[in-house]
């Protein structure tokens, strides 16, 4: 599937007025006849009715047969088509919704286990939210690839016991933090009533009734309740026991109504068939409110322990019923204390003996019926909507005052450095030494030293040292990565090290102090004729952006050079590779994306090619669109989009170092173009590390210039390297500089002349 830029993505598709909180809820929803649909209608309503200023959109799985979605639903899914999940996930994104709140059972979605939710999941930036309905401690290996997923990538997970709590922190992939405990929301009705019901429905007034609700299927253990009612009779003859709710219509496919039947000739041959009402259709929800309300016990005979939900169960508590049932993981949880009744798995003889007490003892029935009443307050309806709309407040991304183009303190980059140069990895704020050093952010360090006159830019001389150290002139090439024990770790380090490490020279030469420029010109002539070899864009764009700096000094063959097969070789990539709705050099994106419109806008400034820069300024403003989310602020493109050949549109992990690179191109764009606009692409990537961002999380720690390493689906990643923090200082300073008001076609004490070739591009 091919997804395009912003201009080319759906547009917002909103629902109603604008709302202080927009939410889309995903999920199975009436018409559907099921557990789940009612549960998610039940949540609109109640998260509606909560005196809030709310909007919510429904996307609502669909399967053939179905009735059609009512017009509360913005978006049904059929669960057969993929296509379809990825449609409804961009129309989501692009709705500008606040947050998503997904109900998952491996049988909803399409797909094995339901794998298609990761299509439906995947395009979506906003925080997403998922009530696991189903939680395993024995998955299947698809059931396992759907959850390692959504615990990946779910900024809450709302489990509704305790004990699928403890089974979900057991995998070991999710973070206590991560995990949200909302137990099933129920009616919130005043204890009795139903006598109206009882007489509508010919139940007897003078004798208990017994209750069981639910899709029917042999997990439900009927036969059990029909064997212990069996077995109570003889005391009470009038006694009445009703089994409500049609056949499971996945077992109906299978096998007609089979297993219905079976349980009637049970009945028969037990001598109880008299005593049993058989309500075979699909109850909505108000009537199955007032069945509930006119029954005296409620049974759940389930014959599986690790059922973690039942939602007639917790109506059953909530309306005040006394409840028989199998101690199941909802069951136990429920009715702990003394809350209700539990019996053995298949112990007709126990439930028997539980029903028999209550039957002959009604005070005691009475009292069981106002202790379920009374915790059943802590699940209704509107204590549900509190606990969901505080668990929203709390993933919902936040409004923040961002800073200006202020310059940062030195301690975190301080903080990062040893005598050998600047080391690569920490562990929170902890230097991690076991990763060592590499030339990438030496290099960069380099660059930053000579912008600044603090304590780090008397390092420029250790991170210059590091570079010569780390050229290799038996293989031509620089060598990347160098443990703590300074022994390097191999002969030649990447294409892309390599430029990054010629952009430092380049930059060095030209704005180095003396002694440091003719170390860098002489470095550069040695080694900067790889760069006429690199095959791959980035690492030629690299080296672009040190040739340009370096040429403003004075003329270098080298570097002209290079900015000419940077033009040659960008352009023909733009021939090849655009079409409508992708004005790229490649049929994917990756990291750096706009380090090469910018290397190519250098280039073509450098040689005075007006037409190139046009080009370089319209594949900028084509990403800068890509990049700017449906709220307006930016979105660097995902480590998990890089390199999709179906263009995916896949918005995490965010990279600091992604958006430095939209900041230098965007400050380059204005100095070329005096256009308001890109001074405001500059700003909104700034901003992202100040919490403007999918999150609304602040990853740069201004008090001491740090940085952490990235933005994921499920927060910050609190790691601060050197990447991350060299990124966030260098894009202060990039901004920065614009306060100088300098643009023009020149720049950096070269002829000024009016900008060309852009004039079409918006203000």
């Amino acid at each position: 599937m091919t997804v395009h830029p912003a201009q080319n993505r759906p547009r917002p598709v909103l629902a109603g007025t604008p709302a202080d909180l927009r939410l889309a809820v995903i999920g199975n929803y009436p018409p559907r006849r099921c557990g789940i649909a009612t549960f998610t209608a039940d949540m609109v309503d109640s998260l509606r009715g909560a005196g809030v200023d709310i909007a919510i959109d429904v996307y609502a799985m669909t399967r053939a047969g179905d009735d059609p979605a009512p017009p509360g639903v913005l978006c049904p899914i059929p669960e057969t088509d993929r296509a379809a999940h990825a449609r409804a996930g961009h129309a989501i994104e692009a709705s500008g919704v606040h947050a998503v709140w997904v109900q998952h059972e491996f049988g909803i979605f399409g797909g094995e286990a339901g794998e298609w939710i990761i299509d439906l999941l995947e395009p979506i930036a906003a925080p997403i939210v998922v009530t696991l309905h189903t939680v395993l401690e024995q998955p299947s290996a698809a059931q396992e690839r759907v959850m390692s997923w959504l615990a990946a990538h779910a900024a809450r997970l709302v489990v509704m016991s305790h004990t699928a709590r403890r089974i979900l922190l057991a995998r070991g992939d999710v973070d206590p933090a991560q995990v949200a405990l909302i137990e099933h929301g129920a009616p919130d009705r005043p204890l009795g009533g139903g006598d109206a019901v009882r007489r509508r429905l010919c139940l007897p007034e003078d004798e208990a009734v017994l209750l069981t609700f639910g899709l029917l299927s042999p997990g439900k253990g009927i036969e059990v309740a029909i064997r212990a009612l069996a077995r109570v009779v003889g005391d009470h003859p009038r006694l009445c026991y009703v089994v409500a709710g049609v056949t499971h219509p996945r077992l109906v496919e299978r096998e007609g109504e089979q297993y219905r039947e079976e349980l009637e000739r049970l009945a028969a041959s037990l001598g109880v068939a008299g005593n049993i009402r058989w309500i075979n259709e699909y109850l909505d929800n108000d009537a199955l409110i007032e069945l509930i309300e006119c029954a005296d016990i409620y049974l759940t005979p389930y014959t599986g322990a690790l059922q973690c939900t039942s939602g007639t169960l917790s109506y059953a508590v909530a309306l005040g019923k006394a409840v028989i049932s199998t101690p199941y993981v909802h069951a136990a949880e429920l009715l702990g204390d003394g809350h209700g009744i539990l019996t053995p798995f298949g112990d007709e003889a126990a439930m028997a003996r539980a029903i028999g007490a209550l039957l002959d003892d009604p005070a005691r029935l009475a009292q069981l019926q106002a202790r379920a009443h009374a915790r059943g307050r802590v699940t209704v309806w509107p204590h549900f909507a509190r606990l969901s709309l505080d668990l929203l407040a709390q993933v919902r991304p936040a409004r923040r005052h961002l800073p200006g183009p202020t310059l940062l303190p030195d301690d975190d980059l301080e903080r990062l450095c040893d005598g050998t140069g600047m080391i690569q990895h920490s562990v929170l704020g902890v230097p991690d030494r076991a990763h060592g050093y590499c030339v990438d952010d030496n290099a960069r360090a380099l660059i930053l030293a000579q912008l600044g006159d603090g304590p780090f830019a008397e390092r420029a001389y250790d991170f210059a040292a590091f570079v010569q150290y780390a050229w290799n002139p038996e293989t031509a090439r620089f060598r990347n990565f160098m443990g703590f024990d300074r022994a390097w770790r191999e002969a030649a380090g990447s294409d892309d090290s390599c430029g990054r490490t010629l952009w430092a020279l380049g930059f060095t030469a030209g704005r180095g102090a003396s002694d440091l420029r003719d170390w860098a010109r002489r470095l550069w002539r040695i080694s900067a004729a790889m760069a006429l070899e690199f095959p791959e864009p980035r690492s030629l764009a690299f080296a672009a952006l040190g040739a340009d700096h370096l040429l403003e000094t004075g003329p270098d063959p080298l570097a002209k050079a290079i900015l000419e097969r940077t033009l040659a070789d960008f352009s023909t990539r733009l021939d090849l590779n655009a079409e409508p709705g992708w004005t790229w050099f490649e049929p994917f994106l990756a990291y750096d994306n706009c380090r090469l419109p910018e290397a190519m806008l250098r280039a073509a400034r450098r040689l005075d090619d007006p037409g190139a820069a046009a080009q370089a300024l319209a594949a900028l403003d084509w990403i800068a669109q890509w990049q700017t989310a449906p709220a307006g602020h930016h979105r660097p493109v995902g480590s998990e989009a890089f390199g999709q050949p179906d263009r995916a549109w896949l918005p995490f992990d965010q990279q600091p170092v992604d958006a430095w690179a939209t900041v230098d191109a965007a400050v380059l764009a204005f100095r070329h173009t005096g256009l308001p606009r890109w001074r405001r692409v500059a700003e909104q990537a700034h901003a992202w590390f100040f919490g403007a961002n999918d999150r609304g999380l602040e990853l740069a720690l201004a008090d001491r210039g740090g940085c952490q390493d990235g933005l994921t689906p499920r927060g910050v990643n609190l790691n601060r390297g050197a990447e991350s923090v060299l990124a966030l200082h260098l894009a202060a300073h990039a901004l920065a500089s614009l306060q100088s008001g300098t643009r023009g076609w020149r720049q950096d004490g070269l002829d000024a002349a009016p900008a060309r070739g852009s004039s079409q591009l918006p203000g």
